[in-house]
């Protein structure tokens, strides 16, 4: 099984041609952000055709009636021919009856256009923690996650060792990776290299090597993930200076190398 990493473009400066020249360079396979502004279609097109770049589309339903705006969002990413979406879908303060019509609706939506959507477990939506996530899933088995765990360590303030069951569901329904190391207090550590966080990055990097092997073993030919450890304020800042504690390509290249160099280990140890 092949491992593709995309390039967030989370945080990254200069034009689109810009940025995907560095990221292809850096040899990802595409790049995942939002779509771009109607008046800048043009060139984040361009941009792609020129660098080979295969394209994983972000889109965040909100407004009045987040089906509709969901529905809108992909149909408009299907032009781009996305390899998937994620989604940041409804709200956290939904009832359980507004999120089942909104996940119904988003399943026939996927359907419809033809494309894979991944919805991301992520703080301020309907998959905020792993036991709103779980109660989804076992009702819409269908579902497909972008698993981001970093979210619910913040949420739950914890490494989630009492949350087995519903790490374990998620992992099943994981389709792709975000690699962000979280912590008890954040979602984000300063910098995922540090000592001082070890227990984090050993948490994570297993549930990462479990979503690898799973998709193995359902017959998968590739896996994929897009570090995402994200700008300021994501990225905490020194004390009255606003100056990050790292650099953000730096940290975001430490995780691609750091999977790109145990991928192979991970994914031969599960096919013994």
């Amino acid at each position: 099984m092949k491992l593709h990493l995309y390039k967030a473009l989370w945080g990254m400066e200069g034009t689109y041609s810009e940025q995907f020249k560095r990221a292809a360079d850096a040899g990802y396979t595409g790049i995942e952000a939002p779509m771009p502004l109607p008046e800048q279609e043009m060139a984040f097109r361009e941009a792609l055709q020129t660098y080979s770049l295969a394209y994983i589309a972000q889109i965040f339903t909100g407004g009045e009636d987040h089906i509709e705006s969901f529905k809108e969002q992909v149909e408009r990413a299907a032009g781009f021919e996305p390899r998937l979406i994620v989604s940041h879908s409804a709200r956290d303060r939904m009832s359980h009856d507004e999120q089942d019509r909104f996940f119904e609706a988003a399943l026939r939506i996927e359907a419809d256009n033809g494309i894979t959507v991944a919805h991301e477990t992520h703080r301020h939506r309907a998959m905020f923690s792993p036991w709103t996530t779980a109660r989804l899933l076992h009702k819409f088995p269908e579902l497909r996650i972008t698993a981001d765990f970093s979210h619910w360590t913040n949420v739950c303030e914890s490494l989630l060792h009492d949350m087995e069951e519903e790490i374990e569901l998620a992992i099943a329904h994981t389709y792709h990776i975000h690699g962000r190391i979280g912590y008890s207090q954040g979602p984000q550590v300063p910098h995922p290299a540090a000592p001082e966080w070890s227990m984090e990055r050993e948490r994570f990097e297993g549930w990462w090597k479990r979503m690898f092997s799973r998709r193995q073993s359902q017959g998968e030919a590739v896996s994929t993930m897009t570090p995402e450890f994200g700008p300021v304020p994501y990225m905490p800042t020194l004390a009255f200076t606003k100056q990050p504690v790292a650099d953000l390509w730096d940290v975001n290249e430490w995780i691609a190398n750091r999977v790109r160099f145990s991928y192979p280990d991970w994914i031969a140890a599960n096919s013994n």
